[in-house]
This record gives structure tokens, sequence and C-alpha cells, in this order.
């Protein structure tokens, strides 16, 4: 962590500790096998429940419950916490309407990407800010670094720097279990019965409001008796789903609740690996794959440009990002192959040959859903179009198999024989 009085480069440490569980641990516990509870970003997770097949097919024809009160959950609030995060979010903050929540990018000076966020406006002075567990130890940082003006805000220019310090604003952890009021945690009900499921659970006039929800439109309503906040969002691409955000000590009930409520119309609790699956089949990025990562893919090459605002008079890693717009060569794409009996499976860093063999790109995460492979990859961008055909090769991934003369490693414009072929398909699928 950035420890100087003057302005530097922030930088995080990340600190080691053991896994804890989730605010729904003991839920899990009950509904699944211990064994199918992995450590995941510091919590312990289920991975799945029946299995990862069943699950995801429940999100695409009923709907499916997840647990993600492992995601961050900060309030920034106070007369200037509006323009704070106007500087500190690639998207526009500041004329973000009440009840709407819109996606960005927190980007360090440099124009590395720190994490990919949701901001949600409360009130005229008061936002609230998800972040992805793994990062949530960190933004929560590099905010009260921007604050006390310990981390550098513009590489050109000592304006905001000087700025953003005498802004008046209060960042909290809304997960605190010290927090007097209005904590927060987050469950995601998705799927084409997320409504009539919450139907059942609240009044008519709610449901009504609910189901009315726009996308990145959120209301305040009772469900099951509970304060929650619920928001048309979610990570599946589903077209029908919401995010509750609630009470921790409420968390376990409002799960069962949803659980009994959605039984009949077929919902089920869903873990880790139908998640994955799903975001991937929709073409969804995930932090540390298909942004930032090994690659340093920025928000451009993930496809989410327009989340970008460069005509905004400023805000964090701008002028790396106006460069990035304009030079970037690779972009992630949607690819599709068969998962037939007997045709092994893609695995991220395998490599993805033209035509002529030479390699154009990578995995970045890949899924088997009924009898096909859906995978995210990192492509030159004359390859990156819908109907271009792609060998695959796939890398070692044993001594036995280097020994055999499989490479562990293939680089861009390197000709290899391809074992398999893909074609790229749309980059967002939708349900």
């Amino acid at each position: 962590m950035q420890g100087s009085t003057s302005p530097g480069q922030f930088v995080f440490e990340e600190r080691a500790g053991e896994s804890v569980p989730s605010v729904l641990y003991d839920e899990h516990v009950k509904l699944t096998s211990k064994s199918h509870i992995t450590a995941f970003a510091g919590y312990l997770m289920p991975l799945w429940y029946s299995s990862i097949a069943q699950e995801h097919r429940a999100v695409r024809q009923n709907a499916g419950l997840f647990d993600c009160t492992h995601m961050g959950v900060l309030e920034v609030c106070g007369p200037d916490a509006g323009l704070f995060l106007d500087v500190v979010s690639t998207n526009r903050v500041e004329d973000l309407k009440l009840g709407r929540a819109r996606y960005g990018y927190v980007l360090d000076a440099a124009g590395n990407v720190l994490d990919d966020i949701i901001v949600y406006r409360r009130g005229e002075t008061r936002f609230m800010v998800v972040v992805n567990a793994a990062n949530e130890a960190k933004i929560r940082s590099y905010l009260h670094e921007l604050q006390q003006g310990r981390a550098v805000v513009d590489t050109a220019s000592s304006l905001w720097a000087a700025k953003l310090p005498k802004l008046k604003v209060s960042i909290q952890d809304m997960r605190d279990p010290n927090r007097p009021s209005d904590r927060r945690v987050d469950l995601a009900l998705q799927g084409p019965a997320s409504f009539d499921t919450l139907g059942k659970l609240t009044d008519p006039s709610a449901a009504k409001r609910i189901c009315e929800l726009k996308s990145f439109a959120f209301v305040e309503e009772k469900v099951g008796g509970i304060d929650c906040l619920i928001c048309r969002t979610g990570y599946t691409g589903s077209n029908v789903g919401v995010e509750l955000f609630v009470d921790p000590k409420e968390a376990p009930r409002l799960w069962n609740l949803i659980l009994e409520a959605g039984r009949p119309l077929g919902v089920l609790p869903c873990g880790l690996g139908s998640r994955d699956s799903l975001r991937i089949e929709a073409g969804l990025p995930l932090y540390g794959h298909e942004l930032d990562g090994k690659f340093q893919i920025s928000p451009f090459e993930a496809g989410y440009g327009w989340a970008v605002k460069l005509d905004k008079e400023f805000f964090i890693g701008q002028a790396a990002m106006r460069r990035v717009a304009e030079t970037y060569d690779m972009e992630v794409a949607r690819i599709e192959l068969s998962a037939a009996r007997g045709v092994r499976p893609i695995r991220q860093d395998d490599a993805l040959l033209d035509e002529k063999g030479e390699c154009v790109g990578w995995v970045l995460s890949a899924a088997k859903i009924e009898e096909k492979q859906i995978a995210l990859a990192y492509l030159d961008r004359k390859a990156a179009v819908e109907g271009t055909r792609l060998g695959v090769y796939y890398l070692a991934r044993s001594a036995s198999q280097a020994e055999q003369g499989r490479l562990e490693v293939v680089t861009k414009g390197q000709k290899v024989d391809s074992d398999l072929g893909g074609t790229v398909t749309s980059r967002f699928a939708k349900f």
C-alpha cells in the first residue's frame, strides 16, 4: 500500500489469510456436501449443489439464486460524493439519476484497470458502490489514498491532485459488522421466473414496481417483510433477473424464503460453477481473465469502451485510455467448439490459430454447455469477426505431454499445427 505523504503510484500489497465462511455458509452446508464448497476470493463458497449443468439450465429456463455476499459493498456519501466518484469512475456519475445505477471502471493514473464497478445513486449525496470480492480491500484502500492525496491522480497535471483531498466525502464498508445500520450484502436471483418468485413475497404494488424496473434501475422494497434494495442487474446475461441487497443478518432468512417461494417454479440454488458458465455463455468479462489479468486487457479490448467516457472533463487514467482507444489491436471474442464425446476440452491459455496455422490469440475462459464448448478469447482484431474459423492448439498440461513434444507456450504469430476447429460467434449472447 502506498505509504508516502506525497502522491505516488498506488501499490496494493495483498495480505494472505484463511478464507472465511460467507454469510450463507450454514445454509450451503444444509443443501450440499462440504466437498462442494471451495475457497474463493477469501470466502468459502459453494461450487455447485446439484450439478453445474442442472443449475445452468435452471437459470436459462426458470431461475437460480446465487450467494453474492462476498462482493464488496461500499457507501460513498457527502456533499462532494458525486464529483469524487465522477473522477474515480470512467463512466459518468454526477448526472446519474436517483434510483439508477451505472457500470464503469476504476483505473490508476497509468490506465491500469483496478476493478470494474457498479455505482448506485440512493440520494443526492449518497451512493453505493459494488466491487469484486477479490478487489474490495484494494479499491477501498485506493479510494482512501485518493481522498488523502497520497496516490497519483494525473501524470500530466496537478490540478485534480490538489482538488480531490479537499472534497467532502465519506467512504464506508457497508458490510462492516460495526456499522450501526444500513448494512448490505448481495443475493442474485436470475432467470425468467425471478419476478413471479418475488411476487409471492411482496404486496401487489411492490411486485408491480419490481417487474417494471428497467435495466440498471432499482427500488427499495420489502421482500418477505425484509428491507431490500432490488436492482435490475446480474452476471448471467439473463434478460430477467435482479440483485437484492439486504442486511447480512437477514440474508439467510431471505435466501430460504426465495427458495421456498420459487421451488414450484423450478428455482434452484446455484454455485460458482454455473455462475461462471453462464457469464461465459453470455460473453461477460471476469476481472483477471477478460479484464486486466496477464494480458492487461483494457475496457476497449474487453468490448466495454462505451463505459469509458473520454469526453468527460476528467477521470483518473483518461489520458492513457485515449491512447488505448486509438491503438488497440486485440479484443475479446466469443468462440464455440464441439463438446462431443471424446473431444478434448479447451482450457485457459490454449492457443488459437488462423487458417495459416499462425497464433492469433489465446483462450481466456472456457465452459462446456450441453454439447458445445463456449470460450472467451483474446484475439487479433482481424480474427475477432463473427464467422471466422479458428484452429486450437492444446498446450502441454503435464511433464509427460511436454516430453511428447507439446508446447507449453505459444506466442502470437508462431506457426503450429492445430487440433480442432472453432468458430467466432457474436460477442454477447441474448436470452
